[in-house]
């Protein structure tokens, strides 16, 4: 059909202005092209230059800063100082034995640790950077970077690296950090931990206490950055950053000058070559100071420690690196009585006015148990017996309420059971019973096993903290719970309210009698430990474990065969407030030994330092201000809020 020239006017119209749309839209899309290549060829040339010459862009990992712990007062447990170090890649380094023994001209590399480096080098993946040689100076650093271009694949790094401000005052509870190993990976605690942070060779984590068991809160997360490396090898450039998320921070329930003059006091008299600790805060179960003697410096394990240090670590026969506070566990010997006492008295065999007679030792078939006086207590009631401690009276009612209640009022006390603590290898104790036996002996209980557990020999284990656990149940008739984490990154942790023992008031209340006697009447064991401030006087029970069957004197024994030393306490007596266990390892009686070291932490903690003479016995005051000032204390500067921090 032929058009109208109306039509043939309008399809040119048409086309015409799609025509200029199609157009413009090229001009444009030519334009932006125009300006891009521009761009890329004028500003960017000297980057796309270097990229030119087979520079490529790696991506590594910047470890965060590590999470820091504070004691309940804010001074500084547990920090992080620079470090200058140097690392490596292989696949940038190209030949390793040559860049190592260039780098060797600029730093003094251990040939032991440069032997060991390049063993990692090779077994870990050729992009990974190995730490070459750390605690660098800062010349040494400046001239590693200076000579960067005769160096490919190294790259000199400023980081972090723990460091303990106190010493060895806190190595057992805070712990340390180390090196991450193969075993940490494989079968350790980090088995399932997928973090690549792990992967880093010589990565720092916890090894032991409360950074080993807190670790994951403390390590943070990991940042990253994009360098810019040359065909050598060489860093050009940072390319972007990434920070990590640091750490968390931590603020323990501990105080660290009660925790210094504890480790000092523990190993002042020369009958406590080693010895550990405990101090609770009854109200809130906050531990407030737990320390073993002797101790050692985390700080060399952090840094490296040398085979000859190590090796004399392990063959110390005080065994510095073991805390004997949470770890050890030890017969709690006469400690143990309050428990049978009340497990017999709840049960009903025995009545508060009940009196034994005591003729110096109980017979059972052939065998005579002794009492520790051979000459017997004549006649003992429930307090007489605490306060002289009298072994036949607990063998008799040992007999009478048997094992299974006496273990159960153990464990009730706070025995035998392992607390929810960060802390690594807590011991749980040893509260036996009949099935323990023939599960763990194969042989069936017997009497004999009930009377040697009434006085807390035997099978019976308790470590410090559970014993000081046990002062501060029977001081409050409360289930109270033993505590170690303040607040983390400021926010303060929750504090679970004690349940009551459901222990009868009357009974308990004569228990606390009889440890008030303990100390503060003439005719008990721990008089001479006795506090004579107004106000403050103390109650507790001594105790002394045997460690070998044969009963000689410890005069004529070799240390390691000596009996142990104990006592537990808690003050005051009318407003209980702190309660405290000490166990000397082999010190002999616990009267002599361990109740004298007890009372005099238990003084600095309700005075919160030194007490007055005043608070002492009158014929002993010139003794102990002697004694107060050979102790080598630290410098209470040390302790302030933030001294030691960054």
């Amino acid at each position: 059909m032929k058009r109208s020239p109306a039509d043939i006017t309008e399809s040119t119209r048409r086309i015409t202005r799609r025509g200029l749309i199609l157009g413009g839209t090229q001009l444009a899309f030519m334009g932006g092209l125009a300006l891009r290549m521009r761009f890329m060829q004028v500003e960017e040339a000297e980057k796309y230059s270097l990229l030119a010459e087979e520079n490529r862009i790696n991506l590594r990992l910047l470890p965060p800063a590590r999470g820091l712990i504070f004691d309940r007062n804010g001074a500084t447990l547990a920090e992080n100082e620079q470090n200058y170090r140097i690392v490596l890649v292989r696949e940038d380094a190209g030949d390793v034995d040559d860049v190592l023994a260039r780098l060797s001209r600029f730093v003094a590399l251990d040939p032991d640790d440069l032997e060991k480096a390049r063993k990692e080098i090779f077994r870990r993946s050729p992009f990974v950077p190995v730490t070459i040689a750390d605690r660098l100076t800062w010349e040494e650093f400046a001239e590693v970077a200076v000579n960067g271009p005769a160096l490919p694949g190294v790259t000199p790094e400023v980081g972090f690296s723990r460091v303990y401000p106190l010493g060895g005052d806190f190595a057992h509870l805070v712990g340390y950090v180390g090196p991450v190993s193969d075993f940490d990976l494989t079968r350790g605690y980090l088995a399932s931990d997928e973090d690549p942070l792990l992967q880093i060779p010589r990565f720092q984590v916890g090894k032991s206490g409360v950074e080993a068991r807190l670790e994951h809160g403390l390590r943070g997360q990991a940042g990253n950055k994009q360098i810019e490396v040359n065909a050598v090898g060489r860093v050009m450039r940072e390319l972007g950053r990434t920070e990590g998320t640091p750490g968390a921070n931590l603020q323990l329930t501990v105080d660290s000058m009660l925790q210094n003059y504890m480790q000092v006091r523990l190993l002042a008299d020369t009958a406590s070559q080693s010895a550990s600790a405990a101090l609770i805060d009854i109200e809130n179960g906050d531990i407030l100071a737990v320390a073993s003697g002797p101790s050692f410096d985390p700080n060399k394990f952090v840094r490296g420690i040398s085979n000859t240090d190590y090796q004399a670590l392990q063959d110390e026969q005080l065994r510095p690196q073991f805390s004997k506070a949470t770890q050890g566990a030890y017969p709690p010997g006469s400690t143990f009585k309050m428990v049978t006492a009340l497990a017999a008295l709840e049960d009903g065999v025995i009545e508060l006015d009940e009196t034994v007679y005591c003729p110096g030792f109980r017979e059972l078939g052939d065998r005579k148990f002794h009492c520790w006086n051979r000459g017997g207590h004549g006649k003992v009631d429930l307090i007489t017996s605490l306060e002289q401690s009298c072994d036949v009276y607990y063998y008799d009612i040992a007999e009478r309420v048997g094992i299974e209640k006496i273990s159960a009022m153990a464990r009730r006390l706070g025995l035998g059971q392992r607390f929810d603590l960060p802390i690594t290898g807590l011991h749980p104790g040893l509260t036996p019973t009949k099935a323990w036996k023939r599960e763990h002996r194969d042989e069936d209980w017997l009497i004999g096993d009930t009377l040697n557990s009434g006085i807390g020999q035997g099978f019976v284990l308790a470590t410090p903290l559970q014993l000081a656990v046990m002062a501060a149940r029977l001081a409050t008739g409360q289930a109270v719970l033993p505590r170690l984490v303040k607040s983390v990154d400021g926010v303060e942790e929750p504090v679970a309210a004690a349940a009551p023992l459901g222990l009868t008031t009357s009974i308990l209340q004569e228990i606390r009698r009889g440890m008030f006697r303990v100390v503060n009447r003439r005719s008990g064991t721990a008089y001479s430990s006795r506090i004579v401030a107004e106000g403050m006087e103390m109650a507790g029970k001594t105790g002394t474990s045997q460690v070998r069957n044969v009963v000689v004197r410890n005069e004529d024994v070799p240390w390691n065969q000596r009996d142990h030393a104990l006592f537990v306490c808690y003050a005051p007596f009318d407003k209980p407030r702190y309660a405290c266990s000490v166990v000397v390892e082999h010190g002999g009686g616990g009267s002599l030994v361990a109740a004298p070291v007890a009372r005099d932490i238990m003084l600095q903690a309700l005075y919160g330092g030194k007490p007055p003479l005043a608070a002492y016995p009158t014929a002993q005051r010139g003794r102990i201000q002697t004694q107060q000032q050979k102790l080598a204390l630290r410098d209470p500067a040390s302790f302030a809020p933030g001294a030691n921090r960054l």
